[in-house]
């Protein structure tokens, strides 16, 4: 199955006066059509950075990212507009990012649509159902939870039948309840409508319900971590071997982050002895007297 997102060495840079700071350092990343997946990463890891660029809301420095064929380092203005018209949609964590105060739950769903000249009364009643609101058409969100506030912000992204969804923490202002519920409706309009989800967050356990995770540490894929088989509806998140399978990713060039707790374990500092033995690859620090070159000419 070929990828509907791709991204190959990605850089990207913010200048700031003379300072540089390099948010994506040769970043690599497929997702493919109708996945659930999470991107996860400390503060400053390139995590937001990396939703901007998918989302059109930033350029790349160098590398590619393509999303639905749409290559995002060569969209004009005109093209790019369209692309965050109609290939992505958006949910952000902010609820007054995401929803018209003054609005009904059906008008808000309708903006999008109405901006896009086509306003179907019928596909936001339907969407709002999709999401379990179909009670709440006509309630602005002020009468809403939360977690009903951000299942509005779904079917507002959906309102264009985007290809793409990227959400931008989600759930970061729910309780344990209202984000189940929230990871629910991303599963069930992913393969309703089959569109392709991409959750960016912190928390381990929301990324631990979806069907795959990629954990980005210092502008790079470090850690990708599969669901062995789908979340079935009602089931409580697991976190052991037993539901998922964790890799190390290898970039572009051959390259691997190994975890900083491993390095910490095992003193490992800048250089590591490679040997192949019976089909395994075995990395080995080297011993304390040669880690340090030696300073005679030889």
């Amino acid at each position: 199955m070929e990828p509907i997102i791709s991204c190959d060495n990605l850089v990207k840079i913010y200048r700031i006066a003379e300072l540089e700071v390099m948010a994506l350092q040769g970043l690599d990343l497929k997702v493919y059509p109708q996945e659930v997946m999470a991107i996860i990463g400390a503060s400053g890891s390139g995590k937001s950075t990396l939703l901007n660029i998918l989302g059109g809301l930033d350029e790349p420095t160098a590398g590619s990212a393509v999303v639905a064929d749409w290559n995002l380092s060569r969209l004009t203005r005109k093209q790019r507009l369209i692309y965050k018209r109609d290939i992505v949609g958006f949910v952000w964590q902010n609820v007054a990012r995401n929803l018209v105060p003054y609005l009904t739950a059906q008008e808000n769903v309708l903006v999008p649509m109405i901006l896009n000249g086509q306003a179907d009364r019928a596909w936001a009643r339907e969407l709002l159902e999709a999401v379990g609101l179909g009670h709440r058409l006509h309630h602005r969100p002020l009468e809403m939870s939360g977690g009903e506030q951000q299942r509005v912000a779904i079917a507002i992204a959906l309102a264009n039948r985007p290809k793409v969804l990227l959400a931008d923490e989600p759930t970061g202002a729910l309780d344990t309840k209202s984000s189940r519920q929230v990871l629910e409706v991303f599963h069930d309009v992913s393969h309703r409508y089959g569109v392709t989800i991409v959750i960016v967050t912190h928390d381990r356990s929301m990324a631990y319900a979806v069907d795959r995770f990629v954990e980005i540490r210092d502008g790079k894929t470090s850690v990708e971590t599969v669901r062995r088989r789908p979340l079935e509806v009602g089931e409580e998140v697991s976190k052991d071997e037993a539901s998922h399978d964790e890799y190390v990713v290898l970039d572009s060039a051959g390259r691997l982050q190994i975890p900083p707790e491993y390095r910490d374990a095992l003193g490992i500092k800048d250089r590591l002895s490679v040997e192949m033995e019976d089909g395994k690859i075995i990395l080995t620090p080297p011993a304390a007297s040669q880690e340090e070159p030696s300073s005679q000419a030889t």
